[in-house]
């Protein structure tokens, strides 16, 4: 005997789990150029900070912070003197070139233009 089950359309159309997750992780401010910047190669705290205009101290570690409890970024203390700290992407942090250079090519296209660097090519 087939039960006559009815439910509500908007419930088969739920946001993909995984996608939800992604951005609740890179969709907070500041994320997505902190991953974008560490793709190139490890760097130091301060030149971490530096290539990220308008980001506080405080905001860049607690990021840093959710990003490494995540699983995207190891913190390396390099011994002194001077004693400096860097970051670097795991291999998980490291699989997101492909998917941040897409989305960088698709603002180009799609977003409207916003003052960019000094310098820099759009």
């Amino acid at each position: 005997m087939a039960a006559d089950v009815t439910h509500d359309s908007a419930a088969c159309k739920r946001v993909d789990e995984g996608i939800t997750r992604v951005f609740q992780l890179l969709g907070k401010r500041w994320s997505g150029p902190i991953v974008a910047v560490l793709v190139e190669h490890p760097v130091h705290f301060a030149d971490l900070r530096r290539a990220i205009p308008g980001i506080s101290e405080r905001m860049l570690s607690d990021r840093l912070a959710e990003l490494g409890a995540a699983g995207l970024v190891l913190r390396e203390v390099d011994e002194g003197p001077p004693l400096r700290v860097s970051y670097r992407l795991t291999e998980a942090g490291a699989a997101l070139e492909p998917a941040l250079r897409e989305l960088g090519d698709w603002a180009k296209l799609h977003l409207p233009d916003s003052p960019g660097c000094p310098g820099s090519e759009r």
